[in-house]
């Protein structure tokens, strides 16, 4: 395995990053749901990721890792594997600085989120439905095309990059502190920089990892104590499914950073999906909405708690959409 970075050298990392990101990405709101919060009993602020440019957080790391790179390297090209997000990120990152990428991406992958992508003028590769095998035949392509392989989750520099979405949470807040927050958990980016920023700031605050029942990877791995291949189902939370990569510097932070793993099932996320859309009207994918349940999972460890939950993107087609509701 990778040697792993320390938390604190991605919260450092993350906050020489964020000046440098705010120059093409805004700042996201954080916002109190009225509506959840009475129901769980806490006061929940939500950090609004399903309103960044390309409808994810996704476009934070990406466009610090693409920052790092030459116009040499950019204009020769990169390689990413997805199941969509990371694409977009990849793609805005490309479209504003230049350069031309590659993705490997799943078949199922959401139509939508396809769109999007050719928009952007990536050239799409679509091979398999695991992230796990998909990742591992875009780094060899990278490797064997002397081209620059931008990972989803396992690069200091992705990890990094998603980390500022927590300086800003730390901004947002002013002087009343968070009691916890509550991360979707994929590949493990995410939630390894928010939870690298936040607890350097906020040594007390409790992280919880979200993952949905049916594919859980980052969370059979850390009880195991490695990385582990499971055999993941079909879930709402799509941008959340597939393996870890082995030797993801990811795991070791996971297993240091997160505090609780909370595994959700499909009727939980699909009620968390409607609640956001009947009580604040905003729109939120599948992995988004697996967060909120997974707060409400832990409803009696959060009450009368200040709370934060990463709503992390907003990318859902009108399939999976109607699907979810029915």
């Amino acid at each position: 395995m990778t040697q792993a970075p320390s938390p604190a050298e991605i919260a450092a990392k993350a906050e020489e990053f964020a000046p440098r990101l705010r120059e093409h990405l805004p700042p996201t709101p954080l916002v109190t749901f009225d509506a959840f919060s009475d129901e769980l009993g806490a006061e929940v602020l939500v950090k609004s990721e399903h309103r960044q440019r390309t409808g994810s957080f996704k476009a934070r790391g990406s466009m610090a890792k693409i920052l790092t790179l030459t116009d040499e390297q950019r204009e020769r090209g990169v390689v990413t594997a997805s199941t969509g997000n990371h694409a977009l990120g990849v793609g805005n990152a490309l479209a504003a600085l230049g350069g031309r990428g590659i993705v490997y991406l799943p078949e199922n992958a959401s139509p939508s989120k396809v769109g999007a992508l050719k928009r952007f003028g990536l050239e799409i590769r679509a091979e398999g439905n695991d992230s796990g095998v998909l990742e591992p035949k875009a780094r060899a392509y990278a490797a064997e095309h002397d081209l620059t392989y931008v990972s989803p989750y396992n690069d200091p520099d992705i990890i990094a990059g998603q980390g500022t979405a927590a300086l800003e949470i730390l901004q947002q807040i002013a002087d009343k502190p968070i009691d916890a927050v509550v991360v979707a958990v994929g590949g493990g980016g995410l939630v390894s920089g928010v939870a690298a920023v936040l607890k350097k700031h906020l040594p007390g605050i409790k992280v919880y990892g979200a993952s949905p029942e049916v594919d859980a990877a980052m969370a059979a791995s850390v009880a195991a104590g490695q990385i582990i291949a499971i055999e993941g189902g079909e879930t709402l939370s799509d941008g959340t499914a597939g393996s870890v990569e082995p030797g993801s510097i990811t795991f070791d932070l996971c297993s240091r950073l997160v505090d609780d793993w909370v595994l959700v099932s499909e009727d939980a996320i699909k009620n968390a999906l409607r609640m956001v859309i009947d009580t604040e009207h905003q729109l939120v994918e599948g992995s988004a909405a697996m967060a909120f349940a997974a707060a409400k999972a832990r409803q009696h460890q959060l009450q009368g708690k200040r709370v934060a939950v990463v709503s992390c993107g907003g990318n859902i087609s009108s399939t999976t959409l109607i699907k979810a509701l029915a």
